[in-house]
């Protein structure tokens, strides 16, 4: 009954580890390309998985709680918010509501 569980367990690592490699984005790997890391976890089962696990996945931080972003062009929320406030402004443009958009005569 060991045997079967310890099995099962290997099984699931080696699984989780498979997974895992594929869903990283190659910028996230540390070493070796993602490609690599994935011949690395196939070929030598549990002990790919294991230094795959170690040495090759980028933990994330976790004394910052979330990811800084470096400048506000790196931002998606941001850019998101600039793209919204500039199709809002064009919107009321078009609606005639824009005071600033008509050009000041004097």
């Amino acid at each position: 009954m060991l045997r079967v569980v310890l099995v099962i367990v290997l099984l699931g690592v080696y699984i989780a580890s498979i997974i895992d490699v594929i869903r990283t984005p190659s910028r996230e790997s540390r070493r070796l390309p993602v490609f690599a890391w994935l011949l690395i976890v196939v070929l030598l089962p549990v002990l790919g998985g294991a230094i795959w696990w170690l040495l090759g996945r980028v933990w994330p931080d976790r004394r910052r709680g979330r990811r800084q972003v470096a400048s506000p062009d790196d931002d998606a929320r941001f850019l998101r918010q600039l793209d919204d406030e500039a199709w809002k402004r064009k919107m009321r443009q078009r609606r005639g509501d824009d005071d600033s958009a008509a050009p000041a005569e004097g």
